[in-house]
């Protein structure tokens, strides 16, 4: 499974919705749809740091880091492309 197909699959099992099938792209802010709350936003976090064994630095918890999927395999795949 690719680092986006993992990202999706959490995301789409975990939001927050109340309708039977909701879909997103890749690009939607899923804050803004209001699919998010305080809980599936540490969730989210502590998915990324264990799923791809990476850190996520003080200053990279930033809102639009973890905005959409895009946004969040773009920072998985930055910290995965650091390792040495």
């Amino acid at each position: 499974m690719t680092v986006r197909e993992k990202v999706r699959q959490f995301i789409e099992s975990n939001l927050v919705i109340f309708e039977d099938h909701v879909e997103i792209s890749d690009d939607d802010n899923i804050f803004e749809l209001g699919f998010v709350n305080s809980l599936f936003a540490m969730r989210m976090l502590t998915f990324v740091e264990e799923e791809f064994v990476i850190t996520i630095d003080n200053d990279e918890l930033d809102l639009i880091n973890f905005s959409s999927v895009s946004n969040i395999v773009r920072l998985i795949e930055k910290k995965l492309g650091t390792r040495v």
